[in-house]
């Protein structure tokens, strides 16, 4: 390999573009064996194809949280369908049916008339279940179809036989309705693939062969303990890639109707969602801020994120939105979001050393991931300790004041607030960090010129 000069920096911005989400490229098809059988993975296909993302945080977000009150759901759902944007880069969000209050979130979301996401439904599989669903006019619903011998055998009690012709059973009653079932192959990470789940996807291929196109059956695949994996090699049930692969290279399930739900417990969700749209589903069931049963469900955010990074556009979502909700959460649901939350948390774009300060001091993407301010409304900001030195006070107090290229304040003109900091600590024992009140109140003091 040919070195270069030198002589000019080489700041890689086919990637790392400030003013976008950093791309995420590939060199070229990835293979990898199953049974004998290559699995692939075409960057190319992958740009070409509709991905998109999926909501379930009235659903299983609700599974592990106190329950929003009607009107928190739909000033959540309005928001995520600003997010989504007009082309539906949000697809679908999922709703409990069962309540009274339940039923009236749904009707009140439903009369603001937005195209995406779509509202569907849950239910068990149960065919009296199904009244629910064409009382309150949906057009699509989840039905809970457990696939592991750990939920047929020690839950449910039944054989694979009976379970499998109980699930057929409810779904054709679905179909005879005029309501597109979507199964959900719950525990599917945990389950005898080639046993129980292919035989049973084959059979619901075969019913939705004889269904209206627009009836026909999606497939939920649900890896409910965090089980799932997407390191190469890796075999089924874990892997990822080989579980997309079987269904729908011998399932039979299109990509488009194909959809990823995954849990934390190993700190894989995320990941675990990506590797999924990468090798041939379609779509990836997500919760806002990752809320949902014990560890949580893929981050909604997240994958909005993700979901740039690989098409290199935001294809009309406003990633603004991820912001305001965040803040809806603080301040009216009341949630706590970890401070050091990814895109949403209160520090995630701050930093407390006083080399990352200086570095930012000189140019802010030497230590922020993107141009925060553009896609999120988040300034960059800086935590001022013991830490913090010079370089750190300038950039706060550069950022407070919006000061901006040759009007930016020197290091010297900062001086003396960066050493009413270090006597804070060195003559007084401080061990917190100051506030930005305390600063502002500094700032008055020393720099009275900018405050009048």
């Amino acid at each position: 390999m040919e070195r270069t000069s030198g002589d000019e920096p080489n700041l890689l911005e086919n990637i790392f573009s400030y003013d976008q989400i950093p791309r995420i490229t590939f060199e070229g098809k990835i293979h990898e064996e199953v049974d004998g059988t290559l699995v692939q993975f075409d960057p190319a296909d992958l740009l070409s194809r509709d991905i998109h993302i999926t909501d379930t945080t009235f659903r299983d977000g609700q599974q592990a949280r106190p329950p929003y009150s009607v009107e928190q759901i739909v000033q959540i759902y309005d928001m995520l369908s600003k997010l989504g944007g007009p082309n539906g880069v949000i697809r679908q969000s999922e709703f409990f049916l069962y309540s009274k209050k339940d039923r009236m979130a749904v009707e009140k979301c439903l009369e603001l008339g937005h195209s995406y996401p779509e509202i569907t439904g849950w239910i068990r599989a149960d065919k009296g279940d199904f009244k629910l669903v064409k009382q309150i006019g949906l057009k699509e619903t989840g039905i809970l179809t457990s696939c592991s011998d750990y939920h047929i055998f020690r839950k449910m009690h039944k054989t694979r036989e009976q379970a499998m012709d109980g699930y057929l059973s409810v779904v054709e009653e679905a179909l005879s309705m005029g309501v597109r079932p979507r199964c959900h192959l719950e525990d599917v990470t945990r389950a005898d693939i080639d046993g129980f789940v292919l035989p049973f996807i084959q059979q619901l291929m075969r019913l939705s062969e004889q269904a209206p196109k627009e009836l026909s059956v999606k497939v939920r695949l649900c890896d409910t303990m965090g089980f799932g994996i997407s390191f190469p090699g890796a075999t089924l049930p874990r892997s990822v890639p080989k579980l997309v692969y079987k269904l729908i290279h011998e399932g039979g399930v299109s990509s488009d109707r194909l959809e990823w739900h995954g849990h934390n417990d190993f700190h894989k969700v995320h990941i675990n969602a990506a590797t999924a749209w990468l090798y041939g589903c379609d779509v990836v069931n997500t919760t806002l801020l990752g809320f949902g049963e014990r560890t949580g469900n893929p981050p909604l955010e997240g994958a909005v994120i993700e979901y740039i990074g690989i098409k290199g556009e935001t294809n009309g979502m406003d990633t603004i939105m991820i912001t305001r909700i965040a803040e809806y959460y603080r301040n009216v649901v009341k949630a706590s979001i970890p401070d050091c939350y990814p895109f949403v948390g209160a520090n995630f774009n701050m930093t407390c050393a006083g080399i990352h300060s200086e570095g930012l001091f000189k140019d802010e993407r030497i230590y922020s991931i993107f141009d925060t301010r553009k896609f999120l409304d988040r300034p960059l900001r800086v935590a001022i300790t013991d830490k913090s030195g010079v370089d750190g006070i300038s950039l706060w107090v550069n950022e407070y004041l919006g000061l901006k290229g040759e009007k930016r304040l020197s290091k010297t003109k900062v001086g003396r607030i960066a050493r009413w900091v270090r006597d804070q600590y060195e003559k007084g024992g401080r061990i917190t960090a100051v506030s930005d009140d305390e600063l502002i109140e500094v700032c008055k003091e020393y720099l009275p010129e900018y405050f009048k």
